[in-house]
């Protein structure tokens, strides 16, 4: 999925961004006769738009048909990055070829303005719909099911629309301004809900993994780790440095798979999953894999 993420944004994405902001640029320069017209409408109200539905769609799809996959907030912003990235990279291509074709000098300021002050920009704005879909799937709320990720869409399509038209309209200090009282602090606030989303996650790790603690399947330290994303990643690193590449390798699947069967009791406890044969043959198979996985450790 994560693949499928940054290749959608990457390719489908940018190609129907390309295609409407075009078309529509060019339908604005027909009825108006106004070259500056067509242009800050593509920036300030086409390119959000287009471009924020067209990365979205790809989560949209992920929240509904791959709910064993989307587990919440983080694994919205993790998507939503993804995604984000494929197309920025498309984008930047293209801009950088614009810019070594132009002018001298463009294209450094092309790269400073772009790969240097706001490499993030484009997963910056498209975590806002991440983040709301996240919601949406943690919650019982019927109303935030429905209006969080049409908040965290509209707020993504907005904060592109700032984004783009503070340098398009207001100049270069607008544009420092908006970097300044905007993008900084919605990125230090995206840094901050990572923060409560992995706590979050230990939290239900920690809850639907405290069965297998007393069964004796996986051991008091072991759980204690795989509770805090600190914890885990001390384990693997201890196993990196004490049993090499493979142990390390082994500790980072035993890690997912512990985690993956924390989130999928989560799931079926909220009702997630409509079929009690497969919960069954799940949860078989993953407790199998952990017991695998436990003895390879052990060798």
């Amino acid at each position: 999925m994560l693949a499928t993420a940054f290749g959608w944004g990457a390719l489908v994405a940018t190609f129907f961004a390309f295609l409407l902001n075009t078309t529509g640029a060019i339908a604005v320069y027909n009825l108006s006769g106004n070259e500056k017209a067509a242009e800050l409408y593509a920036l300030v109200i086409s390119a959000p738009i287009v471009e924020e539905s067209g990365k979205a769609a790809i989560l949209f799809m992920f929240f509904f048909f791959k709910k064993d996959e989307f587990d919440g907030v983080l694994d919205g912003i993790v998507y939503g990055a993804l995604v984000a990235l494929g197309f920025a990279m498309t984008e930047n291509i293209q801009y950088y070829g614009k810019a070594a074709l132009g002018e001298e000098g463009q294209l450094p300021l092309t790269f400073f303005l772009r790969g240097a002050m706001a490499p993030f920009s484009h997963p910056l704005f498209t975590c806002m719909t991440g983040i709301g879909l996240g919601l949406a799937r943690q919650t019982s709320n019927l109303a935030v099911k429905i209006l969080a990720p049409l908040v965290g869409f509209f707020m993504a399509i907005c904060m592109h629309s700032i984004w783009n038209g503070s340098g398009a309209i207001g100049g270069g200090g607008v544009f420092l301004l908006t970097y300044l009282l905007v993008m900084v602090p919605a990125f230090l606030i995206v840094l901050v809900v990572i923060g409560l989303a992995l706590r979050r996650e230990g939290q239900v790790v920690r809850q639907f993994l405290l069965c297998d603690l007393e069964r004796g399947v996986i051991t008091k330290e072991e759980y204690a780790q795989l509770g805090s994303i600190f914890g885990r990643m001390g384990a693997s690193f201890n196993a990196l440095s004490s049993r090499g590449v493979g142990g390390w390798r082994t500790r980072m699947r035993f890690n997912q798979t512990a985690s993956e069967l924390a989130f999928h009791r989560c799931r079926v406890s909220r009702g997630l999953h409509s079929s009690s044969a497969d919960v069954r043959g799940i949860e078989e198979a993953y407790l199998q894999a952990l017991q695998s996985l436990t003895n390879h450790r052990s060798r």
